[in-house]
């Protein structure tokens, strides 16, 4: 039996065995091996039919009524509640709307705004609460100037351009480190530092950084962890409230399929909540929506995230796309179980079907750092993809020399996994 047969014959006893398998018919997939779900998640079957009776009802019969009878009011922190599980959230603390970007700047803004309030308001820097993973060590510095944000220097371009923004809003100097620098940058100046924001998962590599650690790293030097989650929400444990993270932000177009553009979230940690004071305040954040008052009083808990009137039709097709999180065995642990299957399977057919040199992995890997997707590294990346695609193996590619292959485990299989690795190797030796 040749490798290739073994492989192959492995990959069908994986998926016959895989208690995920039948999710996969609750997605609308054809012949293609898709594996760009890290940027832009398969459609639910029922998706469509949802938003046909959110536009035809409810639109279109309920008309205004909707916002009381349908629930339009209450669908950011609704559907943020079902979010909320999947980062390990209680329920409370998660909102759903505008894009990343936005909710990155609020929170940013928000945890500056309140490291340099620290103290004369009566609130307790990170430092001294040692909220969850936060350790009690000092650095916070009575009377010190928090007078600078960190930012992942890898992170996504966004994000650093927020953070610059940020920056010069609050009177900040924004310092980009790498993440694993990120305690001897604590070190050296953490008594300066107001907060610290990171991705959980590289966007480009899919390596996966230590929340837990570096959380509380940053709050053992009295400054605010911000945690940017799109590639990791849905596809992997998160664990906010157990590791203290103060605040976070993601998108739900990815692993969690909400459709293209689909609004982002906001988690604020329940006993910031009070605190959180939003560069951004809105009429649907206001304590009293509806009394249209000249001066602004924000409302109680999480809806402070809120801004203004909600995108009403991505949003219910986010909370129809949530559903298939509801099914039988469908946990956060289920699919990263089998998210570390499927990679761990894809760079062992890599390693047997791509001759040694034509593709080098950039993602680490120990499990406890990776994410769910592999980056490989070759010449003429650009030109791949696009062979790849053309014969029904859809990736990406990162300039300049990276192919991006997204593991969802939702809607992957084994057969898929293999297919994709036989088709790379015949590309680049063809």
């Amino acid at each position: 039996m040749s490798e290739r047969t073994g492989l192959a014959g492995e990959a069908e006893e994986l998926d016959a065995a895989d208690p995920l398998a039948a999710v996969r018919g609750e997605f609308v997939l054809d012949d293609v091996t898709y594996l760009d779900g890290n940027s832009l998640g398969a459609l639910p079957a029922h998706v469509p039919g949802r938003v046909e009776d959110v536009v035809r009802r409810q639109w279109g019969e309920l008309r205004i009524r909707s916002w009381d009878e349908s629930g339009w009011w209450t669908a950011p922190e609704r559907i943020g509640d079902r979010i909320a599980p999947l980062v390990g959230a209680a329920a409370g603390q998660v909102v759903v709307g505008d894009s990343t970007s936005v909710n990155v700047f609020k929170a940013l803004v928000a945890a500056v705004r309140m490291a340099q309030t620290d103290g004369a308001d009566g609130a307790d820097a990170p430092a001294d609460r040692g909220s969850g993973g936060g350790g009690s060590g000092g650095g916070s510095g009575a009377g010190a100037v928090r007078d600078e944000i960190l930012v992942d220097a890898t992170t996504f371009p966004t994000d650093g351009y927020i953070a610059d923004s940020a920056a010069r809003l609050t009177g900040c100097t924004l310092r980009p480190v790498l993440p694993a620098e990120v305690p001897s940058a604590l070190a050296d100046r953490g008594d300066r530092t107001a907060a610290v924001l990171l991705n959980h998962v590289d966007y480009r590599t899919g390596r996966l950084h230590d929340l837990p650690a570096l959380t509380a790293a940053v709050h053992a030097a009295g400054a605010y962890a911000v945690w940017d989650l799109c590639h990791s929400a849905g596809a992997l444990p998160v664990g906010l409230d157990e590791h203290g993270v103060d605040l976070a932000v993601g998108c739900t177009y990815k692993y969690l399929n909400g459709g293209p553009g689909s609004p982002a979230y906001l988690y604020v940690r329940r006993d910031l909540q009070h605190r959180f004071d939003s560069p951004l305040p809105g009429w649907n954040s206001h304590a009293e929506p509806f009394g249209m008052r000249p001066d602004y009083a924000p409302a109680a808990g999480a809806v402070r995230g809120r801004v203004g009137t909600p995108d009403i039709l991505s949003l219910l097709a986010l909370e129809a796309a949530l559903d298939v999180w509801d099914g039988a065995g469908v946990s956060v642990a289920a699919v990263r179980a089998k998210s570390l299957a499927l990679t761990d399977f894809f760079l062992r057919c890599v390693g047997a079907y791509v001759p040694g040199g034509r593709a080098e992995s950039l993602t680490p890997a120990a499990h406890a750092e990776r994410g769910s997707q592999v980056a490989l590294r070759c010449d003429g990346a650009g030109d791949v993809m696009k062979r790849l695609i053309e014969r029904g193996v859809v990736g990406d590619y990162r300039p300049p020399d990276v192919l991006r292959f997204g593991f969802t485990p939702l809607y992957v299989g084994f057969a898929d996994v293999e297919r994709a690795a036989r088709v790379l190797a015949e590309t680049l030796t063809g």
